[in-house]
């Protein structure tokens, strides 16, 4: 996510630009990735957040169309490289997970192993 101030006073759009769209078909022709992304221009004077990308979807908020075409090439090089990098985190929140349920089991032993010590007394 890419975000900084903007700039008002800029004239507002309905969702579409041709400029952003030909930008982003450049980018995939250019990289062969994210055949799957479309573009949505929303347009916003408020909150910091200058694009990110949904559901294949990349939003633009830049008001200003050259720094909307900027957003677009941070957004895209930014899911690409995601991309590229999601099978290791798979791999760690696997392990994260494994190790949790080991120790979740170990933790149950001792728990289980004092209740039956503790209840020796009765």
């Amino acid at each position: 996510m890419r975000s900084h101030a903007r700039k008002s006073g800029e004239q507002k759009t309905g969702g579409k630009s041709a400029r952003l769209e030909a930008e982003v078909e450049r980018l995939k022709s250019l990289l062969g990735m994210g055949l799957e992304l479309k573009v949505v221009w929303k347009p916003s004077y408020v909150g910091t957040l200058s694009g990110e990308v949904k559901n294949n979807l990349i939003y633009v908020y830049e008001v200003d169309e050259k720094k909307a075409v900027e957003t677009l090439r941070h957004e895209f090089l930014d899911y690409c490289i995601s991309q590229a990098i999601q099978p290791y985190k798979e791999v760690t929140n696997r392990l994260i997970h494994m190790i949790n349920d080991a120790a979740y089991r170990r933790k149950e032993k001792i728990v289980e192993a004092l209740v039956k010590l503790l209840g020796t007394d009765t």
